[in-house]
């Protein structure tokens, strides 16, 4: 497979992704037609809408100075499964798998746990049931990232969408290099991000743990 260094994708360093200006502008000219208008009640419920819109479309920056072997959460949110006896159609065999749920309130750009090239991506149509229960993993809309590591080993990534959210966004490319921490993508207005790892890759995260993308570590090669 040809490898890609594309930049294109990195104009999402911006503080705001570019997926939220569709919601941001339009929200922003109401908000001062109602105040020259002096529809103060009207303003400031725009105003509120407002900034909850930015908040989830916020795009913070992450730093990460660990060992090269660690993994980290692609996602911000609440670890909500841990299994030991996975299965994955882009992994060879019985694997491990995270699952973390993201809130409306959770940052929701999402981030490579390690680095490698894009294999294979692999979206599918489903339902929107909540994301947090366990048959949204099968049933709903998801996209699926395979990273294949400079050493050969392997990583997917499943973008999840939720009861509320009903778009998936992928900044990459099958054959584009990815770093680790780096963003690749969201999911817009609550979702959940699976994990699956090889079996000899160790996890350091259990149910309920609370984890930032890019930052915390999620597990780590043998």
């Amino acid at each position: 497979m040809k490898v890609v260094r594309e930049e294109g994708y990195m104009r999402h360093e911006s503080m705001i992704v570019p997926e939220g200006l569709p919601f941001i502008v339009p929200l922003a000219v109401a908000v001062a037609v109602a105040f020259f208008y002096n529809a103060q009640i009207l303003a400031a419920f725009l105003l509120l809408l407002l900034l909850f819109v930015l908040n989830f479309f916020r795009n913070p920056e992450r730093i990460f100075s660990g060992e090269e072997r660690t993994l980290l959460s692609p996602a911000d949110g609440r670890v909500i499964r841990v299994d030991d006896e996975a299965s994955h159609e882009l992994m060879d065999g019985s694997c491990r798998k995270i699952s973390i749920f993201m809130n409306v309130f959770n940052v929701h750009v999402n981030r490579s746990p390690c680095s490698g090239v894009i294999e294979s991506i692999r979206y599918k149509k489903g339902e929107f049931l909540s994301a947090d229960k366990d048959a949204a993993s099968e049933q709903n809309e998801k996209n699926a990232l395979l990273i294949r590591t400079g050493e050969g080993r392997k990583i997917v990534t499943v973008q999840v969408a939720g009861l509320i959210a009903r778009r998936i966004v992928c900044w990459l490319k099958e054959g584009m290099e990815v770093r680790k921490g780096e963003r690749f993508g969201m999911i817009r207005f609550g979702s959940r991000l699976d994990v699956f790892l090889p079996r000899d890759a160790s996890v350091s995260v259990k149910i309920g743990d609370k984890v930032r993308a890019g930052e915390t570590p999620i597990g780590c090669w043998p």
